[in-house]
């Protein structure tokens, strides 16, 4: 098996052991810990945004002096011993310091994602993207699935011994690359010149910015979505709940089939805007607190947000060189996290001081941004992609 499945394969193994609890947060800390506050669960998405915004760039780094798999190999062990510690911790304060920490060691995994990029041609750069996209979402619909029937049928805290098995496998997989496959690490020899983390090039930047909107707007929906669901449907069940919640993650899939047989010609900068409207419409009909309508709508949301992520991607390391790609990807996944963080905080509150309607009128505001930032930062870039077919044409 080739080395770029085998890492599409663990990244897989590791969304599905991070997503198990995402959809019910509001639950498991009201069942654990007697905790039933909004404010609470915003206030810990936020902390665990702002440790992988820590991690990731911190990682990035260690990485350029170190091998990538001796470095996954001591994180994930110390990663998965802190989970499966969690089973036994039953005071909150204790249990928000193992859980950051944890997610501090598992935040090293994303270096996979830029690794990947540098194994590919510049070309296969949009297939590889929209794989590992489609592998999150694959990873967040198994994870909902195995996250609700725990919390549904055994103890939550059982949780954690999965998400534990996640960070040994990721462990094991690593050790197999490094001394059975003698994988190395990809060394670029620019990459020795390179300027501090935060001397950001302006396009990077500019992606870094709009991207960090757009995760702010898709993530205000996120944290309470299994409680409305609950709230507008006569089914009572966490299954289905992680069933509707997954529910783009289904239609992702989809969209990699129809990506990938029928390419379209537009570049990805010409993709953004009609995503973005096509979003917008989506969350429009997941506000109607009608079930029928609130399918179609997370139908319609999942294909456009599948869109967004992707071109956004390519995008982006398009504009990078394969020797910043880890450094330019994590710059602007520090970027995205803070959006996600600032969302998981103002998402608490709304709930609180308004309803779980409210995230979503919110979040179509954030989508208009999104759309307002992207043609002002990249107008040049799709004036020059309108004119090279008119010289094309003129030239012939």
């Amino acid at each position: 098996m080739k080395v770029k499945t085998i890492l599409m394969l663990i990244t897989l193994v590791a969304v599905v052991s991070d997503t198990m609890l995402h959809p019910f947060y509001p639950q498991f800390f009201g069942e654990r810990f007697g905790f039933f506050s909004s404010e609470h669960v915003g206030y810990y998405l936020a902390a665990c945004c702002l440790t992988v915004m820590v991690a990731f760039p911190f990682w990035a780094k260690v990485q350029k002096n170190a091998d990538l798999f001796s470095l996954l190999i001591y994180t994930q062990l110390i990663a998965g011993l802190l989970c499966v510690s969690i089973y036994w911790i039953d005071h909150i304060v204790l249990f928000w310091g193992v859980a950051l920490t944890m997610i501090f060691f598992k935040g090293s995994y994303l270096l996979i994602y830029p690794y990947i990029m540098q194994l590919d041609e510049e070309d296969e750069h949009t297939s590889s993207i929209s794989i590992l996209s489609v592998i999150v979402h694959l990873g967040a619909i198994m994870g909902a699935f195995i996250g609700g029937a725990i919390v549904d049928f055994i103890d939550t805290y059982v949780v954690f011994f999965i998400m534990a098995m996640g960070d040994f496998t990721q462990l094991g997989v690593c050790f197999y690359l490094k001394y059975r496959r003698n994988v190395k690490s990809i060394v670029h020899e620019e990459a020795s010149t390179q300027q501090g983390f935060f001397h950001i090039k302006k396009p990077i930047f500019m992606i870094g910015a709009i991207t960090m909107t757009l995760y702010f707007s898709t993530f205000l929906i996120r944290p309470f979505f299994s409680v409305y669901w609950e709230i507008i449907s006569e089914y009572d069940s966490k299954v289905v709940s992680g069933l509707m919640y997954s529910l783009p993650a289904f239609v992702g899939l989809v969209a990699l089939w129809y990506n990938h047989k029928f390419k379209s010609e537009k570049s990805s900068f010409k993709q953004i805007i009609p995503a973005i409207v096509l979003g917008i419409v989506g969350i429009a009909l997941q506000g109607s607190m009608i079930e029928g309508i609130v399918i179609v709508g997370r139908l319609i949301y999942g294909w456009a947000i599948f869109q967004l992520y992707v071109q956004f991607d390519v995008i982006a390391f398009t504009l990078s060189t394969p020797s910043d790609y880890a450094t330019d990807y994590s710059r602007i996944h520090l970027m995205q996290n803070f959006g996600v963080l600032v969302s998981s905080m103002i998402a608490g509150f709304t709930v609180d001081l308004f309803s779980i309607q409210m995230t979503f009128w919110m979040s179509i505001v954030g989508f208009l941004l999104t759309g307002s930032f992207f043609l002002l930062g990249f107008n040049s870039y799709l004036k020059k992609e309108e004119e090279e077919p008119k010289l094309t044409t003129a030239n012939a």
